[in-house]
């Protein structure tokens, strides 16, 4: 960690993903430990196997544009099995739930206001190497956890510490 930098994580994440539902332990751990003086940033990387995916990511930019996000993100990974089944209208659905404005995150979804952040993400993504969700940065460590989140939040804890 660069001396006097707050601490930074990227979450790559995918809001259809069980994997990065896991995952939210870890965050909330870290959180718990650094406090306020970490900062996690969420980065989208939907895959292309999963329908809802994308959507779920424009409704989530939506949502941090409406002061909701990671609460969002957290309400809609803790459905991932029903997202697969009930795709946007759940995502209204927990938008309602959290007091957002629901019209302007149906918008948001039919008019792609927040493509551009959700493809750059992508993009980037994939020039760094990432390849599943979920993925995080630390510094320039890359930690994938798409395979096995054993052992990450020991390792980012140490990167954030180091």
């Amino acid at each position: 960690m660069i001396e006097g930098s707050l601490p930074q994580v990227e979450f790559w994440c995918e809001l259809q993903c069980s994997d990065c539902r896991t995952a939210l332990d870890d965050l909330r751990a870290l959180r718990a430990r650094f406090g306020d003086a970490l900062n996690v940033t969420l980065r989208h990387f939907p895959l292309e196997k999963h329908k809802h995916a994308y959507p779920a990511a424009e409704a989530a930019e939506e949502a941090f544009a409406q002061g909701q996000g990671w609460p969002f993100v957290e309400a809609v990974l803790a459905r991932v099995e029903e997202l697969e089944r009930r795709g946007p209208e759940l995502l209204l659905e927990v938008a309602g739930e959290l007091g957002l404005d629901t019209e302007e995150v149906e918008l948001a979804l039919i008019d792609g206001r927040h493509m551009l952040v959700i493809d750059a993400d992508q993009a980037e993504g994939k020039a760094i190497g990432v390849t599943g969700t979920p993925t995080y940065v630390v510094g320039r460590q890359r930690l994938d956890g798409g395979k096995s989140q054993d052992g990450l939040l020991e390792r980012i804890t140490a990167l954030l510490e180091g």
